[in-house]
């Protein structure tokens, strides 16, 4: 075939290559067909937006039969982290794929895996760093990752990324590197927006071209040859270390014009440490990473048309910086204007901009009048317009010789006293103690007796969220928790941990909150709210804040947050701060588009365990949170569905007495998906039902130890089978084949099992 010639980095040979097919593809479909052609060992991973998509590619490709990488969903970007780690330890060949806070999650690894020197290679899809939480890409994360001790890649197309994740596992691997190796391109931008890429037809011409697997390196695949891995050092051999590892990384700029080098022969496709557009006799130019590069292309060719020397420096390896490079291109530009998608706060302009002047200061002859400008935050399109006028900067910085203001903000917009926002929500603060609630203690039973009235007095009380929400048709959270905070007497203080149900209640400036509400990440609400509560209760003590009555502290997790988050839940529990953990359970990570959960039942199909030839869904049994949660001897524990309404109503007021007068409390509630769970919009109480009276998910309270069944389908003649509950959801279908019936034996005997023992405990208390 023939491929068609883009730009001047095409070599025009290609009668000598290797055959190449054209396609139409993102970013992130091409960093995962790279990584199925070199077929890796393993890549632990973790959902997290806009980078999930990598691994979901990887498993539709899997269940093609398209490779053997051995995919692990980690509970949390540590986690993953952690098995890549012991992974590049055992001799494997790794991948990771990650975003803004993941890569937060995971940095204290990362200076593990550089300085122990095992290589590996991890796509950085850019993105905000939360708070404010915003999923568009900028390169906050990137710039966290600059002293991690990793070589840095940058991709500016989805070819590019291809190409890059190609070369990265040889550069990593390289004797004069052993390092891992990070290849960052920019969110949605880059990793969503197709474009057209080539990409080898023969996936042994990627193989043959990265190489063998190094030999001769200590790693724990034989245990006849021990060695000890990550032992501590004194101050002098530390030093030492360090100064390896950093001779190493410098190591790796000669080591990708070499392997780029190469790569171009069988290519095509010719990749500098500096990618220069009209730089030869530019004398303005822009210095701008990734994606924006290609936008102030074009604005260079229209300024050239009207004698602007202008020219545009795009970096395609920022660790090692490429320091000499960027003196010898910018040796007679009189002014340079470094557009930065991140900030290095009170630096007075950030990183690169400080590395770039850093370079200069080598050169005695250069004048070149630098400045810097912070732009493009959050996902801010970056338009030929903002180019156009970055360019106006630099030209009178250049006629003058100096700038006005040498580092700013672009695209800032002042706000206005007279657009100050004004709440549009009634506040209801006041109005949710119905005085219809009645909770005693009985000393005798040590357990609580609630009186409920029927549920239609119940909606005297104000509802907590208010409609005007965005969640999807169908979707059981909200009208599960209004039900739950019907039990819930008084004034709340709500946490909603990352996820469904807080993305779609609140998106500045709005909210459908009529309480107040604190947001944080997945792996830390249960902190975080026991921190809010023992802040109010000790100002409380010190009578610095008067109220006439005690707050309820709940918070609200989904979509993974009892996976990722299940450690500060446990810490949580263990102190026994007086709150509720309240899980909605969708049985997936709903919220960046239906991954895996660890509740997720096995055999379910999910965006990462899909349903193929080579495998049929999940392959593991559900987690029981609520049991786990037990495990911590906290005062009470509880399942409910809105399916049982006064079931959960009761429950909820217990939650609460428990909360304000013994320590914590979790409960679980299982919620409907349509959209995720391929079922009908109008299914919801039925699927919950089925879903109760089938086993699987028992009703029952773990009270001060002590286990009761609330609802027992095979006392009341309402138990089914789990093939009737499995038939409502298109997510399930599968299972029920005839060639799959080995799955949905394990199931039910899992599910008979667990309610066996549940059985157990509800007859004998000392269990």
């Amino acid at each position: 075939m023939t491929i068609m010639k883009e730009d001047k980095n095409l070599n025009t040979n290609i009668s000598e290559m290797p055959e190449q097919l054209v396609t139409f593809e993102s970013g992130n479909e091409m960093a995962a067909t790279a990584a199925a052609q070199i077929n890796y060992h393993i890549m632990g991973y973790f959902p997290i937006t806009p980078s999930t998509e990598i691994a979901q590619y990887l498993d539709m490709m899997k269940a093609r039969g398209l490779h053997d990488i051995k995919l692990i969903a980690a509970d949390g970007e540590h986690g993953s982290a952690g098995i890549n780690y012991g992974a590049s330890v055992a001799g494997a060949r790794v991948l990771n794929a990650t975003s803004a806070n993941g890569l937060l999650y995971m940095i204290e690894q990362l200076p593990v895996q550089a300085g122990t020197r095992f290589p590996m290679v991890m796509n950085l899809v850019t993105r905000s760093v939360s708070g404010p939480l915003d999923i568009r890409g900028d390169h906050s994360d990137l710039y966290y990752a600059l002293n991690t001790g990793w070589v840095i890649l940058t991709a500016r197309t989805p070819q590019v990324v291809y190409d890059m994740n190609i070369m990265a596992l040889k550069i990593a691997e390289h004797a004069k590197v052993r390092l891992p190796v990070m290849v960052a391109y920019d969110g949605f931008f880059t990793s969503h927006q197709k474009r057209k890429v080539s990409y080898f037809k023969d996936r042994e011409v990627v193989q043959k071209f990265v190489g063998p697997m190094p030999t001769g390196y200590p790693n724990t695949s034989d245990p006849t040859k021990p060695i000890t891995v990550g032992a501590h050092m004194n101050g002098d051999d530390l030093l030492n270390n360090h100064y390896q590892q950093s001779e190493a990384i410098y190591n790796a700029m000669e080591v990708y014009q070499e392997i780029a080098s190469e790569y171009e022969k069988i290519s095509g496709r010719k990749y500098e440490i500096l990618d220069l557009y009209k730089m030869e006799d530019a004398e303005v130019a822009l210095f701008l990473l990734n994606s924006a590069a290609e936008s102030a292309k074009d604005v260079v060719d229209r300024l050239r048309a009207k004698g602007i020397k202008a020219g545009v420096i795009s970096p395609n390896i920022i660790r090692p910086f490429p320091a000499a490079q960027i003196r010898e291109a910018l040796k007679n530009v009189k002014s340079l204007l470094i557009g930065e998608r991140a900030d290095s706060y009170g630096g007075h302009g950030p990183n690169l901009t400080h590395e770039v002047k850093s370079a200069l200061q080598e050169d005695k002859e250069n004048k070149t009048v630098v400045l810097s400008r912070v732009f493009g935050l959050g996902g801010k399109d970056f338009y030929a317009e903002d180019a156009e006028a970055f360019f106006d900067l630099a030209i009178d910085a250049a006629e003058k010789g100096y700038a006005e203001k040498y580092f700013d903000y672009y695209g800032i917009v002042p706000g206005k006293e007279v657009n100050a926002l004004n709440p549009v929500i009634e506040s209801h603060q006041g109005k949710y103690n119905s005085g219809l609630i009645e909770v005693t203690e009985d000393l005798e039973t040590n357990k609580l007796k609630v009186k409920i009235p029927p549920l239609r007095n119940l909606t005297v009380k104000p509802k907590r969220i208010a409609a005007g929400h965005g969640a999807c048709p169908g979707c059981g959270i909200f009208s599960a928790l209004e039900l739950f905070f019907k039990g819930i007497e008084g004034d709340v203080v709500v946490l909603f941990q990352t996820g469904c149900g807080y993305v779609t209640t609140t998106a500045y400036p709005y909210s459908s909150h009529k309480q107040t509400m604190i947001h944080n990440l997945f792996q830390n609400g249960p902190a975080t709210l026991s921190g809010a509560l023992e802040g109010f209760m000790e100002m409380k003590r010190r009578g610095e804040i008067q109220v006439s009555d005690d707050v309820t502290f709940v918070m609200v997790t989904g979509d993974g947050g009892m996976d990722i988050g299940m450690g500060s839940a446990i810490g949580t529990a263990l102190r026994n701060h007086k709150l509720i953990m309240l899980e909605y359970d969708n049985e997936g990570y709903m919220n960046t588009g239906s991954q895996m959960s660890y509740s997720t039942p096995i055999g379910h199909m999910t965006s990462t365990t899909s349903v193929g030839k080579t495998q049929q869904g999940k392959s593991f049994q559900h987690k029981d949170t609520a049991q786990i949660m037990a495990s911590t001897h906290i005062p009470y524990v509880f399942t409910g569905s809105e399916a049982f309404p006064e079931d959960l109503v009761k429950k909820a007021a217990k939650a609460q007495w428990y909360a304000q007068n013994y320590g914590t409390v979790y409960g679980k509630l299982l919620i409907t998906c349509p959209l995720n769970w391929k079922s009908d919009d109008s299914q919801g109480q039925v699927i919950m039902q089925a879903a109760v009276n089938s086993n699987f998910f028992p009703l029952y309270e773990v009270e001060r130890g002590i286990t009761n069944i609330t609802w027992n389908p095979e006392e009341k003649k309402k138990k089914i089978t789990l093939e009737e509950w499995l038939a409502f959801m298109g997510k399930t279908k599968h299972m029920l084949k005839p060639e799959n019936a080995h799955i949905m034996k394990e199931f039910e005997n899992e599910v008979e099992r667990r309610w066996g023992i549940l059985k157990a405990k509800h007859e004998n208390p000392l269990l």
